[in-house]
C-alpha cells in the first residue's frame, strides 16, 4: 500500500457566512453523496470525523428526515480516528457520535466504532483493521475504499490523528496506533493509504485560527508538515466546506463542490 497522493487538483471549496451555513452546505452534500452511493452499490460506507467541529453537523443530520433524506438503514458508519480512552469517556469520539447523531437519528445505520478496550493501542488498531477488511470493499490494491470520509483539520495542519512529525505519516497498514507527543496520548487513526483511496473526502474547517494553515494547505501543495495537504485521492475527490473566518487568507480562484 502506498501513502502517496495523486497529482494536485484544483480545490473544491464552499465558503459559508458562518458555522451554521457551513454545516448546512456539508449536510446537503453528505445526503446527496450517500444517496448516490446507496443507489450505485446498495450500501454506503462513511467514516466520521471526531472532535468538536463535526458535532454540529451530526446534530443537524439527526433532525427531520424530510430536510436531510438519507437511507440510513443502508449506511455503514465508521470512525476516522479515536482517542484511546474508554467508550464512555468525555473525550471519546464514539460517545460524541452516539450522543449527537445516533441518539435521535431516524433510521438505523450500522455503526462500527474503533475499539479501545484492548490491553494495548496496537491491539485495538489491529482489530479495527480486521473490521475494515470485513466490512468495506477494497481497491485492487487491497485498501478499503470508503464512499465518503469526513475530516477536520487542526491549526497545525493535522487531520484525523495524522500529526506533523509523527511516524504514522509513513504507515502502510490501514489503521495505526498513534502516540501524539503534544498531548502525550495514544490514538487510533485511519492512515493516508485509506484516506487517499476514498471516493470522496469532505473537510470541515471553521474559525479564524485555521486561516493561516488552510491557506497553506490549499495553496502550497503537498507538504509533510501539513498532513491535511497529503489527502488527495487519485481516483476520488476532495471538498472543503469552510466558513468566512477560516477562508480569510485563501488566494486565487476556488471551485464550488459539485462543479
Amino acid at each position: 500500500m502506498s501513502a502517496a497522493a495523486g497529482p494536485a487538483k484544483a480545490p473544491a471549496v464552499s465558503v459559508g457566512v458562518d458555522v451554521d451555513a457551513v454545516m448546512a452546505s456539508a449536510a446537503r452534500r453528505l445526503c446527496r453523496l450517500l444517496s448516490e452511493a446507496v443507489a450505485a452499490r446498495g450500501v454506503a460506507s462513511l467514516a466520521l470525523a471526531g472532535g468538536r467541529t463535526p458535532r454540529a453537523l451530526y446534530e443537524l443530520l439527526s433532525g427531520s428526515p424530510d430536510d436531510w433524506p438519507v437511507p440510513w438503514e443502508r449506511v455503514r458508519l465508521f470512525l476516522g480516528d479515536e482517542r484511546w480512552v474508554p467508550a464512555n469517556h468525555a473525550d471519546s469520539n464514539q460517545r460524541m457520535v452516539r450522543e449527537s447523531l445516533l441518539a435521535d437519528l431516524p433510521g438505523a445505520p450500522v455503526f462500527h466504532p474503533m475499539p479501545t478496550d484492548g490491553s494495548e493501542p496496537s491491539e485495538d488498531a489491529a482489530r479495527y483493521r480486521e473490521c475494515l477488511a470485513r466490512e468495506v470493499p477494497e481497491t485492487d490494491g487491497g485498501v478499503p475504499r470508503f464512499d465518503l470520509i469526513l475530516l477536520g483539520m487542526g491549526d497545525d495542519g493535522h487531520t484525523a490523528s495524522l500529526f506533523p512529525g509523527t511516524p504514522v505519516l509513513d504507515a502502510t497498514e490501514t489503521v495505526a496506533a498513534v502516540h501524539v507527543p503534544k498531548f502525550d496520548s495514544w490514538r487510533l487513526s485511519l492512515t493516508l493509504p485509506v484516506l487517499n483511496a476514498a471516493r470522496q473526502v469532505l473537510f470541515l474547517v471553521t474559525g479564524a485560527d485555521k486561516a493561516p494553515v488552510l491557506a497553506r494547505v490549499l495553496g502550497d501543495g503537498p507538504r509533510r508538515e501539513l498532513p491535511a495537504s497529503l489527502v488527495n485521492p487519485p481516483q476520488g475527490k476532495v471538498e472543503w466546506h469552510v466558513d468566512h473566518q477560516a477562508a480569510a487568507l485563501i488566494g486565487g480562484p476556488v471551485r464550488e463542490p459539485g462543479a
